[in-house]
Order: structure tokens, then sequence, then C-alpha cells
């Protein structure tokens, strides 16, 4: 697999989808810039896990493939590795507001002896603020994704309306929001 060499070319990996393994071990290899995610779009279960648990268990897969390939790049270059802008080498850009999911790159970044700005954790603006705080005090990197431009409706919405899952995803966002504001 042939990558682009540009600094700002990242490419998200999808772990919901049967392929996303054999692809990410490609991308790997190229030394990309990857960004997972769980997968937002219904596909048909010809190409896609049907149930969220068999989804879940990929996504820790693809993020320990990640994970161990920051931890053989600390290991060739030492310690402080990480680039000030996460580019060079890529950081694994973990994207999700999962906490099961944060929990276990969590667990995988003391276990692998990686520094907490090996990882950079991805969350959607406004939406469990708590988690992105909680992890930005322990020290992970976190990025927060906000949709920009005159098409953030029209993207929005289709989000929501591809995987109605995707509403009530908004919906518990919001209320565990209120929960913690009252706290």
């Amino acid at each position: 697999m042939r990558i682009c060499p540009e600094e700002n070319l990242g490419v998200v990996i999808q772990a919901y989808l049967y392929r996303s393994e054999s692809d990410l071990r490609e991308l790997v290899q190229a030394n990309a810039k990857v960004r997972l995610c769980k997968g937002a779009y219904k596909e048909p279960p010809t190409l896609a896990f049907p149930k969220k648990k068999d989804v879940d268990a990929n996504y820790d897969l693809l993020a320990d493939i990640l994970l161990d390939r920051a931890a053989r790049l600390d290991a060739e270059a030492g310690p402080g590795r990480a680039g000030e802008d996460g580019r060079v080498p890529p950081l694994p850009a973990i994207a999700t507001h999962d906490p099961a999911r944060i929990e276990h790159v969590k667990t995988a970044v003391q276990k692998l002896g990686l520094s907490r700005d090996a990882v950079e954790f991805q969350m959607l603006y406004g939406i469990r603020r708590d988690l992105q705080t909680a992890l930005a005090a322990e020290g992970y990197r976190v990025r927060i994704y906000i949709p920009f431009g005159r098409e953030w409706f029209p993207y929005f919405m289709r989000r929501l309306g591809e995987r109605p899952a995707n509403v009530w995803f908004v919906i518990r966002g919001l209320l565990q929001e209120t929960r913690v504001a009252q706290s």
C-alpha cells in the first residue's frame, strides 16, 4: 500500500467493518496516521458486524494493533518520541465515547509501558465532557471534534438518519452532561 507523505493526511478505520483488521495491518506497515472509530453508518451484515459486542471486540483488537505499533516506535526511537503535533511518528487516535473502550486502551497503555501522551483520545464536542476532562486531567491527549462549515447540519442529520442508534447516543450523552452538571 502506498501512502501519501503529507503530514496532514490520515485515515479513519471503522471497527464495525470485517475488512478493517486487514486494512489496519497494511496501514500500520505503511506508518500511516490512523483514527480508529466504531463506525456510524448502517451497513449490511455481509460487510459489517451486526452486533455491538462484536464491534466492541474488534475495536479493542484494532486499538491493540495501533498501541503495539506505538510501543514498537517507542522502543526504536526511545522515550519522548511523540512529536508535539502527534503526526510524526503518528499517534494512535482513539475516537470513542465508550467508557469500556477507553478503559481497554488505558489498560493497554499501562501494560505496554507507553506514556499517556503516546495516544490521543478523540471525542465530539459537547458529548461526555466529563470523560474528556478526566482523560486530560490524567495526562492523556484529548482532541475535540467539531463538525464545521456550511454543511454541518446536513452532515449531522445524515449521521443521525443513517443509523438511528446515533440518536440514542446523542440523547444519552446529553443526559449524562445534565447529570454531571447537576452534581
